[in-house]
């Protein structure tokens, strides 16, 4: 059986599949010739940036299986593909904890002004040092704040778990799970903590940080309604999914102060974000980047190949 990986995966992965037996071409094929090419292979292995709709699915009657390294599916037909019989999988635990550790890494951020100060320092640190020193002298810990946690899955009880062990008080709501159990510290110390969700209101209201980690919606989950009831200089991250948050009324809460500062990791119009949230004072910015460590790349390449392997079997 051959299987086209065309937009990579980690050595490791294609070690693992071409063990089981499999042909593994890496040669990546450009979207507009996929219509002609991809049902000379049995499955196909896809990032964000290979499209996999109904229109391609139709024209590949021999395609058992499509993986999609990584936790989004919105770049494939699940529903059609799986009408056809084709094997529609994913990598969702393997990058949990990169994706709830860079949501903490932009509350970090956004509590001690490093977005701001890493602008401000090589442009004018050695003729403003002392005013730049007082600018950014008023952050904040994270100890005893309260993290509103939107979405509790896997990578929603990562973050939990890095915020419980820096000393917050947790909020999450979900509205298809009642509570989960998350360890705290290094798992060999044994020590756990139950989390119980709570209605969305009592989390808008209650926290000082707000992480979304939640999948793609059709519209979004934070608006204005959703801004005016949370705190005065509350805190939200998102390294979710673009569309999450309605971006208008970001912005203007940010210019209101009712938001003190955003981390994103993600937007509304990937490839090309909208400048003003691009160049905003208080908003912390990676270029969705939650996935991208080594340990997260290798854990999905493994997951991913494991996964491939045992649906192209029949497991």
């Amino acid at each position: 059986m051959k299987i086209l990986v065309n937009d990579g995966i980690e050595p490791i992965g294609k070690k693992l599949l071409e063990e089981a037996g499999f042909e593994v071409d890496m040669n990546k094929i450009e979207q507009s010739d996929l219509m002609t090419r991809l049902n000379e292979y049995d499955a196909i292995c896809v990032r964000s940036a290979t499209k996999v709709r109904k229109d391609l699915i139709d024209v590949c009657p021999n395609l058992k299986a499509i993986g999609r390294g990584g936790v989004g599916l919105d770049n494939i037909d699940v529903e059609h593909a799986g009408s056809k019989g084709i094997a529609v999988i994913n990598t969702p635990a393997a990058s949990s904890r990169s994706v709830g550790e860079l949501a903490m890494a932009h509350m970090l951020t956004l509590a001690r002004f490093l977005h701001q100060s890493n602008r401000e320092m090589p442009a004018n640190g050695d003729t403003k040092f002392n005013d730049l020193k007082k600018a950014y002298a008023k952050g904040y810990e994270l100890e005893g704040k309260t993290l509103g946690i939107i979405g509790l899955g896997r990578i929603g009880q990562e973050t939990a778990r890095t915020a419980l062990g820096m000393g917050m008080t947790i909020l999450a709501y979900d509205p298809y799970v009642d509570e989960a159990t998350v360890s705290v510290g290094h798992v060999s110390l044994g020590f756990k903590h139950t989390i119980r969700t709570v209605p969305m209101q009592e989390l808008l209201s209650g926290s000082d940080f707000i992480s979304l980690h939640i999948p793609s919606v059709d519209k979004p989950v934070l608006g204005r309604e959703e801004f005016s009831s949370m705190k005065d200089g509350v805190f939200v991250v998102n390294c979710s999914r673009g569309g999450t948050i309605d971006e208008d009324a970001l912005i203007e809460a940010l210019n209101s102060g009712k938001v003190a500062g955003a981390g994103l990791d993600v937007f509304e119009n990937e490839p090309t974000p909208r400048k003003d949230l691009l160049s905003h004072p208080r908003v912390s910015l990676t270029p969705h980047i939650g996935a991208s460590t080594e340990e997260a790349q290798n854990k999905i390449g493994e997951e991913l190949a494991q996964r491939i392997i045992a649906a192209l079997r029949g497991n």
